[in-house]
């Protein structure tokens, strides 16, 4: 049995991980401010004695004794991370401070969960981890893109100055139950209005694309990093390279809630990126990873879990 701790547990990603991590065997501690997770995410793992939930701010120091850290702690869709651009930043470059410091002290290994959105508008398509990037730094999504660039160059800082064991994840588009369905992401806002009866939004012409991988496939490629030796840190991509553009996603969730939208567009917000897709050949070779769970497969599960909330 391992003591893990995971920031942003409440979260929905982080909700699912600690599920997982506790069907493994392993004692979870749950750290979550509330500023995007939600109670109701673990209500279900409460009943659990090896899951603790601690009400707890990624900014300010923590002090406990594990053996993993998973650092998820970070509003990651647009509509929340640029309601508080500052903290946003503050998340991200100082919560990778804090917990890389505990990782320090305790020598325990850190993950940190970084995004494919480090690419910002791609110029190299699909991304490679090698690739740099094309980031607008006073852009209005730089708060998060700049603070997941930032986070990667202090965990790197961290293992070849002081030696910590580090992991670089880079997630790509992740859909799943216990998504926030007022988070402003693709599949929740297509789902929701579907379910509701409205008409489906779809920004600029539609052609732009993304790669949506399935929450599960996520978790699977998360754990999998975790556990590789030390010499290998990342930066990985983990997501589903199947592309798809925003109007055959729309056509795939009218299809499958029954509804009877139709789609109407608007004007595409400023640096919102043309193409997301991800290059996994490294996933493949290094964690034995690739996607299990197609789009239909996952869009059904989403689509029953927010008949529940909506």
């Amino acid at each position: 049995m391992k003591r893990i701790l995971v920031t942003g547990g409440a979260g929905f990603v982080g909700s699912h991980l600690c599920e997982r991590l506790l069907n493994e065997g392993n004692d979870v501690i749950c750290m979550d401010n509330y500023f995007t997770g939600q109670k109701k995410n673990i209500l279900h793992l409460l009943d659990n004695p090896y899951f603790e939930l601690v009400r707890h701010d990624v900014t300010t120091p923590f002090f406990v004794e594990v053996d993993e850290i998973f650092n998820l702690a970070c509003p990651a869709s647009p509509v929340h991370y640029q309601y508080n651009p500052i903290k946003t930043v503050k998340t991200s470059v100082m919560g990778a401070i804090n917990m890389l410091g505990l990782a320090k002290r305790i020598k325990a290994k850190v993950l940190q969960a970084s995004t494919s959105e480090v690419y910002g508008d791609p110029e190299v398509h699909p991304q490679v981890e090698s690739y740099w990037g094309h980031v607008n730094p006073i852009g209005q999504r730089s708060c998060y893109d700049e603070g997941k660039r930032c986070a990667e160059t202090l965990f790197m800082n961290y293992h070849q100055q002081n030696n910590v064991r580090i992991k670089i994840i880079r997630i790509f588009n992740t859909y799943g139950p216990r998504m926030h369905p007022a988070d402003g992401r693709v599949v929740s806002n297509f789902i929701v209005q579907a379910l509701q009866g409205q008409d489906i939004t779809i920004y600029g012409n539609g052609m732009q694309t993304r790669s949506f991988q399935y929450v599960d496939d996520l978790i699977e490629g998360m754990i999998r990093l975790m556990n590789t030796g030390d010499d290998f840190t990342g930066p990985v991509n983990v997501g589903n390279p199947g592309e798809f553009t925003m109007i055959e996603l729309a056509e795939k969730v009218i299809k499958l809630t029954g509804a009877k939208s139709k789609l109407i567009y608007k004007p595409l917000p400023s640096d919102d990126p043309m193409q997301r897709k991800p290059d996994i050949t490294l996933a493949k070779k290094v964690l034995n990873w690739e996607p299990k769970v197609n789009l239909d497969e996952g869009l059904i599960r989403t689509i029953e879990y927010f008949k529940t909330i909506v």
